[in-house]
C-alpha cells in the first residue's frame, strides 16, 4: 500500500518513465527506460538540437540512434565532418521532494559519497511561469539512485562503454550526458558508428530495500566481471614507510607479518609500493620526469630476487607501478601535450594512443610477471590521462583545447584499450586499478581502489576515506570487481582503538583487507587482531551491509557476518 502510493502521489511511476516489456522468450518482465524526450548534440563548443522522436533523431549529417534489445537500450551516434563533444538525452519526469538519490564517482570515491535530498531554486518568472532548476549542476557519473526508503529506481549505463556517461537530475526530468571528447576537444569519427552507450535500469522488488537493489543492478550493469579466485588478502608497506622504504624494510615487513597467517590455500599478499624503481638523474639541461620502472634502484637491487624472497617467507609478492609516466628519454612527440591548468611541469605523461606506448607498457606488465610477481598495482592512470582528479570532473573531465595524436577515438576508448593493454601484458598476475576509471576498469581487472587514500597519519583521513567509500560502493564488490577500501595504517600515529574497529570492518567485510603495520606499532594485541582478521578475510563471506546508509554518510550500524555491529568511529 506504501508502495502503491508513493508512486500515486509522486508520478515517478514505471508507466511514465519506464515501461515493462515481456521477454518473448522467457515471457519475464523487464523494466526497460522509454525513449527520451528530447536528445542534442554539441559539436565545436555549439549545441546542436535534433530532430525526431523514439528510435532515431537528426540534423543535417549528425544522426543518433536508438536501439532496443532485450533489457539494453544501445545508443549510436554518426557525425562525418564534426567535432563531436557531447550528446544529451533528456526525458521528463517529476519525483516527490522527499526523495534521495545516490551518485557514483568517475574513478576512486573521496569520502564525499551519500544519500542526497534533491534541492532545487526557483528561477525568474518567464512569461508569466516559474521555472525550476538545480540549486547545484551536480552530475553523477556512470549511474544514478533514487529512493524515498521504499521505491528505488536505478538509472546506469553497462560497463566498458565507449563514452564518460553521467546523469542529472532536476525539477523537470533527468538527463544523460555522454562525453566523446578525445582529449580536450570534440573527437573525429569520420564515417564510422560509434556504439556510445548501452542504457540500463531497473527498480527495487518487492521487499527489496536500497542497498540490495543497489547491489543487483551493479550486476546487470557488469554482466561478466573478472573476479579473483580466492579472496584477496595481505600487507603493504606504503601507510608506515610513504615511499621511504627498501628491501630489508619489505622483507622484515614480510616476515613479521607471515608469522600471523597460516593458510596455506589461500596465503596473503606481500605488495611493495611506491619507492623502489630507479629514478632519474637529475641535469641542468633537461627535466627529471619519471622512474624507470624496469629496475630496481640501490635500496632494492635485484627485483626477481626479491620476488623469491618473499614467496620462500609464505606471501605471494606484488609490485606497484605507474604506466603513463614518461622519463627524460622520451622524445616530445610521445608525450600528451602540456595542459594548462597542469600542476607539475616536471611530469610528462606517455600518449597512450601512440601504439608504441602501448607496447611498452604491455611490455613492463610482462616484465614484473617474469620477475616473479603475482600482483600488480597500477596507479595514476586517470590522473596522468586527463591532468585532474576525479572530484576536479565536473563539467567538463579535463581542460579544453588539447588532444591526443589520434583524435579518432574518444577518450574512453582509449582508457579501454589502455586498460586491455595492460591486461593482455599478464597472463596470471592479479591487476588492481588504482586511480583507475572504475565503469571502465570492470571486467578487466581483478581487484580496484574504489577509494582516495586512508592515511597512518590521520584517523580523520581514514574515517572521511575508507569508511564512507566501503558504505556506498561496497555494491560494486564482486559484482564489477573485488572492491578494495584501502589500507589499515596501523601505526603509533593512530589511535589503536580506531584502528581496531577499522580492521574489523574491513576483515568481516568480504572486501579485501590490506595492513601497513609499523613495526613500533605492533604489540601483543594488535597481533593478536590482525592473526583474527587474516583469518576472517583469507575466507569467504557474506557481503557486509551499511544499515544507517540512509541517513548516515559514515555508517556507523552494520550487518557483519549475519551479525549487528555498531562502530563508534569517533
Amino acid at each position: 500500500m506504501q508502495r502503491r502510493k508513493f508512486l500515486q502521489v509522486s508520478g515517478f511511476s514505471a508507466v511514465s518513465f519506464l515501461f515493462t516489456r515481456f521477454d518473448p522468450i522467457s515471457g519475464n518482465q523487464m523494466k526497460v527506460i522509454r525513449f527520451p524526450d528530447a536528445v542534442s548534440v554539441r559539436c565545436s563548443g555549439e549545441w546542436i538540437s535534433l530532430t525526431g522522436s523514439t528510435e532515431t533523431w537528426k540534423h543535417e549529417n549528425v544522426q543518433v540512434k536508438f536501439e532496443l534489445n532485450s533489457e539494453v537500450l544501445s545508443l549510436f551516434v554518426d557525425a562525418p565532418g564534426h567535432e563531436l563533444e557531447f550528446i544529451k538525452c533528456s526525458w521528463k519526469q517529476t519525483y516527490p521532494a522527499t526523495s534521495k538519490f545516490l551518485t557514483d564517482q568517475w574513478e576512486r570515491s573521496y569520502g564525499d559519497l551519500s544519500w542526497e535530498s534533491p534541492a532545487f531554486t526557483t528561477s525568474p518568472p518567464v512569461t508569466g511561469t516559474v521555472a525550476t532548476t538545480p540549486a547545484v549542476a551536480k552530475r553523477s557519473p556512470w549511474y544514478l539512485l533514487i529512493s524515498d526508503g521504499v521505491l528505488t529506481q536505478a538509472y546506469g549505463v553497462k560497463t566498458g562503454a565507449n563514452s564518460f556517461c553521467s546523469w542529472q537530475i532536476s525539477a523537470e526530468g533527468l538527463e544523460l550526458i555522454l562525453d566523446t571528447n578525445s582529449g580536450g576537444a570534440g573527437v573525429l569519427l569520420g564515417e564510422r558508428t560509434l556504439h556510445a552507450a548501452d542504457i540500463i535500469t531497473t527498480e527495487s522488488l518487492n521487499g527489496e530495500n536500497a542497498w540490495h537493489t543497489d547491489i543487483r543492478f551493479c550486476k546487470m550493469m557488469c554482466p561478466n566481471p573478472r573476479l579473483p579466485a580466492k579472496p584477496v588478502y595481505g600487507i603493504n608497506d606504503w601507510y608506515f614507510a610513504y615511499g621511504n622504504n627498501s628491501r630489508d624494510l619489505i622483507l622484515e615487513h614480510t616476515r613479521t607479518m607471515a608469522n600471523l597467517v597460516n593458510n596455506p590455500s589461500n596465503p596473503p599478499f606481500s605488495v611493495i609500493d611506491m619507492g623502489w624503481s630507479v629514478k632519474p638523474a637529475k641535469t641542468e639541461d633537461e627535466y627529471c620526469w619519471g622512474d624507470d620502472f624496469t629496475l630496481g634502484n640501490d635500496k632494492f637491487g635485484d627485483m626477481s630476487a626479491i620476488a623469491s624472497e618473499i614467496k620462500s617467507l609464505g606471501m605471494r609478492p606484488g609490485i606497484w607501478t605507474r604506466p603513463l609516466l614518461a622519463n627524460a628519454k622520451d622524445k616530445p612527440s610521445s608525450l600528451i601535450p602540456i595542459r594548462r591548468d597542469q600542476k607539475d611541469l616536471k611530469e610528462r605523461y606517455l600518449d597512450p594512443t601512440i601504439p608504441e606506448n602501448l607496447q611498452r607498457i604491455g611490455n613492463i606488465i610482462s616484465l614484473y610477471e617474469a620477475w616473479g610477481f603475482h600482483l600488480v598495482k597500477h596507479d595514476y592512470t586517470s590522473y596522468d590521462f586527463f591532468g585532474r582528479w576525479g572530484f576536479e570532473m565536473s563539467e567538463t573531465m579535463t581542460v579544453p583545447g588539447w588532444h591526443f595524436q589520434d583524435r579518432s577515438i574518444t577518450n574512453a576508448e582509449i582508457i579501454l584499450f589502455l586498460y586491455k593493454t595492460i591486461r593482455a601484458g599478464s597472463l596470471d598476475m592479479y591487476l588492481i586499478g588504482c586511480n583507475t576509471f572504475s565503469h571502465l576498469s570492470a571486467g578487466i581487472f581483478e581487484l580496484n581502489r574504489i577509494g582516495d587514500d586512508t592515511s597512518g597519519n590521520e584517523w580523520s583521513r581514514t574515517l572521511k576515506m575508507g569508511v564512507n567509500t566501503l558504505g556506498f560502493r561496497l555494491p560494486q564488490h564482486n559484482t564489477f570487481y573485488a572492491a578494495d577500501g584501502d589500507c589499515v595504517g596501523l601505526t603509533t600515529r593512530i589511535p589503536w582503538e580506531k584502528n581496531k574497529q577499522w580492521l574489523r570492518l574491513l576483515a568481516e567485510s568480504s572486501a579485501p583487507l590490506f595492513i601497513s603495520a609499523q613495526p613500533e606499532a605492533l604489540g601483543e594485541e594488535q597481533k593478536h587482531y590482525i592473526r583474527e582478521a587474516f583469518k576472517a578475510a583469507a575466507k569467504v563471506q557474506p557481503l557486509a551491509e551499511p544499515i544507517d546508509w540512509l541517513t548516515n554518510p559514515r555508517p556507523e550500524q552494520w550487518k557483519l557476518n549475519g551479525e549487528r555491529v555498531t562502530f563508534y568511529w569517533g
